[in-house]
């Protein structure tokens, strides 16, 4: 699906108004260096949840709802986990208000304290870790127990983040297109002759979806939009985002936007330079983009029995790629030397000469 539309009259008015009455945030800037940078959320050393209502917009982006009571007992039955490993294996102790809370949202509430006393914010924040790991944990052996296709779950997948897609659009954001592919049998073929790892569960990329905005100051705004609206920023795969086309610093100085750059420094995080090219051999040197992958939750219970949603929970994820552009950079990457059909001849080499003599050849 591809939505094509003039630029707005006011593309600051409208990017405002498609976060609503709450802009964006230090908790945003988090989530979008995390995204950039390919992180591991086990590397935080705080939250940034302000507020109940954001913890259950967040909660509703791993497809629980604790309106419901399977939901709540689920995310009960995973803080149960976490304390019983942290207090076994590590020796941790915790204060009866985070092993046994009265409300399990507290916890998130208490790894975001930003006051002077650590010691409870930072044990907060360790339970939140093991919550994560053991969610991500139970949900892949919750997939190996379900009788549903790969293509059944990127179908699932494919159908929430297209309706994503719709909404984005309808809020007022200055968007140019947001459209998906599945890679064909044959790509996936070609690339696992091209990489060193040459199994399947090394290609990420099956399902892609790629975002265009009007400008480059709306890409950051962008990849926030998704990590409110679309999926859970801590399931961002570590190692695996690229980054040649901004630096994040840049980003924060376009309006609305760089007063968040002196808030993003007084609580102690710096502005990084780096960017993280991604190293394929198949693409023109000037070839600029934003992508990364993302473990995309999906709820199954509509679909199948499933006989140990209390222990392994409802939902599963599926690996999905998105690519962040603005238009300008979109139109560079089809001229010149990144053209599709100098890629396509370039492939067919690497892949031709790695079959033919047991190596790739070396580009000019």
């Amino acid at each position: 699906m591809l939505f094509l539309e003039k630029a707005p009259p006011d593309i600051n008015a409208s990017l405002l108004s498609a976060f609503g009455d709450q802009p964006l945030n230090l908790s945003d800037l988090e989530a979008v260096r995390l995204i950039l940078r390919g992180d591991s959320i086990i590397d935080w050393n705080r939250a940034n949840f302000r507020n109940q209502q954001e913890v259950d917009r967040y909660l509703r982006l791993h497809q629980l709802d604790v309106s419901k009571p399977e939901d709540l007992w689920r995310l009960r039955y995973v803080h149960g986990e976490a304390v019983n490993y942290l207090e076994e294996h590590l020796g941790l102790q915790f204060p009866p208000d985070l092993q046994k809370p009265d409300d399990v949202r507290d916890i998130f509430l208490q790894a975001s304290h930003t006051g002077s006393f650590r010691r409870r914010q930072i044990l907060a924040c360790v339970l939140l870790k093991l919550m994560h790991v053991i969610n991500h944990m139970e949900a892949a052996e919750l997939r190996y127990q379900t009788p549903l296709s790969e293509a059944d779950l990127m179908e699932l997948a494919e159908r929430r983040i297209m309706s994503a897609a719709e909404q984005m659009r309808a809020s007022g954001f200055p968007l140019v297109a947001f459209y998906g592919s599945r890679k064909a049998r044959n790509s996936i073929i070609t690339k696992l002759i091209a990489k060193k790892e040459n199994i399947a569960a090394t290609i990420f990329d099956k399902l892609r979806f790629r975002i265009v905005t009007h400008d480059r100051a709306h890409i950051l705004p962008a990849l926030s939009w998704l990590t409110r609206n679309l999926f859970p920023f801590n399931y961002i795969i570590p190692g695996q985002s690229h980054n040649n086309l901004l630096l994040f610093r840049d980003m924060l100085r376009s309006e609305p936007l760089s007063h968040l750059g002196s808030e993003l420094l007084s609580n102690g995080i710096t502005e990084e330079e780096l960017l993280t090219p991604e190293e394929n051999p198949f693409s023109g040197g000037s070839y600029r983009m934003i992508n990364f992958i993302a473990d995309f939750p999906v709820r199954i219970d509509h679909l199948v029995d499933v006989r140990y949603g209390a222990l392994l929970g409802r939902t599963v994820f599926v690996m999905v790629e998105f690519q962040v552009i603005d238009r300008q950079t979109a139109r560079d990457n089809e001229e010149g030397e990144n053209a599709h059909r100098l890629y396509k001849e370039r492939q067919r080499e690497i892949v031709e000469a790695r079959l033919r003599k047991g190596g790739r050849r070396k580009r000019d």
